[in-house]
């Protein structure tokens, strides 16, 4: 068994995209500027923008991060990105969701100018990436993918079986896999909460992508051996033995499973650093195509 050591690979791409920036730098051209928008005070949410924003930080980037109360209205918040779209400082503008009950992720989302949308979730950018063409990838099944290819992993003929088909995670990470590419050309099977024979189905698999966000939910019973596991959950759970009171537990429980796997994520330190070193590549590529 092999770890997947995220930490370590997305280090290995940041590095990398420093050296790129301190190119840009000697030639006189302009340094990526990411824009971060956050609404409310959301713990979780806090935490993943200080990760980016400390990417940025020690890549070389230029990061802004604008907060807005979670009373905030959508009219304003669409406003402040229509400001954002018009700025040509700006390369690339993240909202971090979840958004509060009365803005609408949907239109936020569709708001964002198509060459800025670095998270990937534009539907432009999303209909691009199932017909194969050049577009922001989504940022955590483009990690996964950097992952996979980090370590080597051919991926050629394997039957991917992934659980949870959010537009976030599950559904393009099975169009990732399923692509003519290498990570890729899998037989995927995506499952969810309606899936008759789970069990059966992921007992089958040679790669389980688990992004359901339900703690430790994929048990030793459920797969085969030699299989490798993706878990791409992370939730908070109440520990009294923990300092900070609870717990980060992923989809996968971890010491049972993972005497079975040729290859596994731990949580933390698996996909969460690769989603950011995509993040962090969507950036610079946002900033060459518009620069």
């Amino acid at each position: 068994m092999q770890i997947l050591d995220g930490q370590m690979a997305s280090q290995a791409i940041r590095d990398a995209l420093k050296m790129e920036v301190a190119q840009l730098i000697a030639e006189g051209k302009k340094i990526p500027h990411l824009a971060a928008v956050l609404v409310g005070n959301h713990g979780a949410s806090e935490t993943y923008v200080g990760a980016k924003v400390k990417a940025c930080a020690e890549i070389g980037y230029r990061s802004t991060l604008i907060r807005f109360e979670e009373d905030i209205s959508e009219n304003k918040l669409l406003n402040e990105i229509e400001n954002l779209n018009n700025d040509p400082g700006v390369d690339g503008i993240l909202v971090q969701l979840p958004l509060p009950k009365q803005v609408s992720d949907e239109k936020v989302i569709n708001a964002i100018q198509v060459s800025k949308d670095v998270d990937g979730f534009h539907p432009i950018s999303i209909g691009r990436m199932v017909q194969g063409q050049p577009s922001f990838i989504p940022a955590t099944p483009h990690g996964i993918m950097l992952l996979l290819e980090h370590y080597k992993i051919d991926t050629r003929g394997m039957h991917a079986v992934v659980i949870g088909r959010s537009n976030i995670v599950g559904r393009p990470i099975s169009i990732l896999l399923s692509s003519n590419s290498q990570p890729g050309n899998c037989t995927v099977t995506i499952c969810h909460s309606h899936t008759h024979n789970l069990k059966e189905i992921c007992l089958q698999a040679d790669l389980i992508v688990a992004a359901l966000g339900k703690p430790e939910f994929l048990r030793a019973d459920m797969v085969k051996e030699g299989v490798i596991i993706i878990d791409v959950g992370i939730t908070r759970v109440p520990d009294p033995s923990k300092k900070s009171g609870f717990a980060i537990k992923g989809d996968v429980k971890f010491d049972e499973v993972s005497p079975k796997c040729s290859y596994i994520t731990p949580v933390p330190r698996g996909v969460g650093p690769m989603t950011i070193a995509a993040l962090m590549k969507n950036t610079l590529k946002a900033c060459q195509e518009n620069n």
